[in-house]
């Protein structure tokens, strides 16, 4: 039996339900994080990162500005070492 952690997802995102949820929170996203997005739809990715990604957008117009700043990082992260 897997165990699943605590908000973990078991659907694949495809790029363009990435796409979709960019556009979505766009507007929320810091200038430095949404340039580097240009990039990232440019190339082919793996399904843990697609996922990833998608996950770090999720809700994040919800999201309080310490768990914004955690995101940011992360993003930051996964889409500048590509």
């Amino acid at each position: 039996m897997e165990v699943l952690k605590v908000g973990e997802c078991k659907i694949d995102h495809s790029i363009e339900d990435v796409k979709s949820k960019y556009e979505s929170q766009v507007a929320y996203l810091p200038e430095d994080v949404k340039a580097s997005f240009s990039d990232f739809f440019k190339a082919e990715h793996t399904q843990e990162i697609l996922n990833d990604v998608f996950h770090l957008l999720k809700k994040y117009d919800l999201v309080d500005e310490e768990e914004r700043e955690t995101r940011n990082k992360r993003l930051t992260l996964v889409l500048k070492n590509l």
